[in-house]
Parts: C-alpha cells; sequence; structure tokens
C-alpha cells in the first residue's frame, strides 16, 4: 500500500480508480485541455512567461466552466463532517513508515542513526518495529503504540572537516600547548641503520669442497706469484 492509500484508508476514504472507459475519458478529455487547447489560448494571449500565465488561469477556468460544465444530478453536499483530533490528521498526513530497534536502542532512517533515550518505554521496544513519522516540515518523530519516544539523531555519513577543527577555540589552544611542550623537548633522531647495497663474499663457506674451478683459480695465482720479480736488495 502506498503512503496515499494508507493515508486514505486511515480517513475511512474509498479509491474508486478509472477502470471504466467513462471514467478513463473523462481524465483523457481534462489532459487533452491542459496540454492543447491551453497553450493555444496562451499564445493567442501573446503570454510567455509563468505571472502572466497565472495571472491568466482564473478567466480561463471560468470561461471554460461556463462553456462546458454540466449541472449534476443532485446538488446536495455530500461530503461527511470533519470530526478528527488535529494531532491524529497530522499523523495520518505523513510519511509513515517503521524500523527495527537493535538491543542498543538504535534504528537507521534515511542514512541517518537514531538512538533512542533510555527509559522504561525504550527498553521494551528493543528487538521490536516502532512507528516512524516524517511530516512535511521534516521533523521525525519515534512512537510506540502512539507515544513519542525522545530520541537522538546521528549522520552517520558526518564527517570532521579541517575549517570546523580551525573554529574549534577550545582545540586551538590544546593544540598551541601541545606545540610548546614539543618545542621544549629535545629532537629525537631516529638514525637508519647500515644498509649493504652489494653483495660481498666473505669466504668460502664451511663444509664446501673445492670444485675444479677453485682448483684452477689458485694454481693461476701461485703461478702469477711465481712469475713476479725478485724484490731489488
Amino acid at each position: 500500500m502506498t503512503q496515499f492509500g494508507r493515508a486514505l484508508n486511515e480517513l475511512n476514504i474509498e479509491i474508486l480508480c478509472a477502470n471504466s472507459s467513462q471514467a478513463k475519458g473523462r481524465v483523457e478529455r481534462a489532459n487533452r485541455t491542459l496540454q492543447d487547447r491551453l497553450v493555444k489560448e496562451l499564445r493567442l494571449a501573446g503570454i510567455s512567461d509563468m505571472a502572466a500565465g497565472n495571472a491568466f488561469l482564473p478567466g480561463f477556468m471560468e470561461a471554460f466552466n461556463a462553456r462546458f460544465a454540466r449541472v449534476p444530478h443532485r446538488p446536495d453536499n455530500l461530503h461527511r463532517a470533519f470530526n478528527i483530533a488535529p494531532d491524529r490528521l497530522r499523523r495520518i498526513l505523513c510519511r509513515r513508515d517503521e524500523r527495527f530497534v537493535s538491543q542498543q536502542l538504535s534504528l537507521t532512517y534515511e542514512k541517518q542513526r537514531i538512538i533512542l533515550e533510555p527509559n522504561d518505554l525504550s527498553l521494551s521496544v528493543a528487538g521490536k518495529y516502532v512507528d516512524l513519522y516524517e511530516y512535511p516540515d521534516g521533523t521525525v518523530e519515534v512512537a510506540v503504540n502512539g507515544i513519542s519516544l525522545p530520541y537522538t539523531m546521528f549522520d552517520k555519513e558526518q564527517r570532521v572537516t579541517h575549517a570546523a577543527i580551525t573554529e574549534n577555540k577550545r582545540l586551538g589552544e590544546i593544540l598551541t600547548i601541545i606545540k610548546a611542550q614539543q618545542e621544549q623537548e629535545p629532537s629525537r633522531i631516529r638514525h637508519v641503520g647500515k644498509q649493504r647495497m652489494r653483495y660481498e663474499l666473505i669466504g668460502r663457506p664451511l663444509g664446501r669442497k673445492k670444485t675444479i674451478l677453485d682448483k684452477r683459480a689458485e694454481r693461476r695465482a701461485a703461478e702469477a706469484v711465481a712469475a713476479l720479480p725478485p724484490p731489488a736488495e
């Protein structure tokens, strides 16, 4: 059920849908008048802005009704008397929904988190559904069995900005004190250990046998030493 259908149901008003060809024809005739005849009348009157169009409408409606209106078969006023309290009418003519209350007395609605204030009534609805009313002026009411529940609303997408921190005078004083303490303390320089940038051969691993290449290298080194001239006396 839509919000409109729910409101009419609570007001005990039956919805009569245009299921017949006669009812559909009446609706289409009105649409044809607004989309065709009215546009031509505005053009003939030389109207091209909204203010002039609004001033033209009352005379157009009077002339249109005088030409096409029909006298009803029963001219009696069959409207029912209004006997609904204003507070109840306000809760009917609004957007109503149901929300589940967690064990932490919180519920979500339109990207906002609502936290119910703990009391005997709010504690009894933990794990249950409550009624939520959103009124045309933007206010939101949480109720159970027609009784309002106090709450606090938080924006789930709220972020702390630098401008908000700068405008906070109390926070600015605290940051000033911390900065003064840091200037009095000696600077701590963190030394990074020396890093080996290349691989250096520090010796032959223990337990490894000499290969042919090792023996050939030792023999060539011995030959090179023997070929050196003797030192001068």
